[in-house]
């Protein structure tokens, strides 16, 4: 519960934005393992590490100063796909820094790299395809909103293991078949 708190106070009261952040920066959001966050062997529950990383995309867009923006035209992000390695346990009164980076995107899907380490020792990696939704309904393209926070117009190449993932799951960008038009 806890954990859920503490995303509600990174989304509607966000820290201030990181002077000088860009979107293709590295954000930062350092945590400390609570009694709430272990499972019954006393390690962090896998499910914990994915609230971790959700305040840590909270974050991200914080110190993008992001919310001032996507407010006003009703977007917001949702987690379309993520698949996580577990390195190492992470146990009571640890510290934690979840590292959030976008590595790319395509048409729809923004790709994102969220590693959590303790003492610079890796203990979680994910990677995580996101969309943007708008509250009237439909879905925002990923290169509208990397142009609202004033991001590079071309994507970055996809790492070759995301891009693997991407399809491998089947949220990568299919381009649509050509329609067969009638000759006349």
């Amino acid at each position: 519960m806890t954990r859920q708190i503490a995303l509600a106070f990174a989304t509607f009261a966000p820290r201030r934005p990181q002077p000088g952040f860009g979107i293709l920066d590295t954000s930062v959001y350092n945590t400390r393992v609570r009694p709430g966050d272990l499972d019954i062997y006393v390690h962090v529950n896998n499910a914990v590490y994915l609230n971790m990383m959700d305040s840590g995309r909270a974050h991200f867009i914080a110190d993008l100063d992001g919310y001032k923006l996507l407010n006003p035209r009703g977007w917001y992000p949702v987690v379309a796909a993520s698949s996580v390695t577990y390195r190492r346990s992470l146990l009571l009164g640890q510290q934690a820094q979840v590292r959030t980076r976008i590595v790319g995107w395509d048409p729809r899907i923004v790709y994102l790299e969220q590693e959590i380490y303790h003492r610079e020792q890796l203990a979680a990696r994910a990677i995580i395809a996101g969309r943007f939704l708008a509250k009237k309904g439909g879905k925002v393209p990923a290169p509208d909103v990397m142009a609202l926070f004033d991001g590079p117009t071309t994507s970055p190449e996809l790492p070759a293991d995301v891009a693997g993932w991407a399809r491998a799951v089947g949220v990568a960008y299919r381009p649509p078949s050509p329609s067969s038009t009638p000759e006349q």
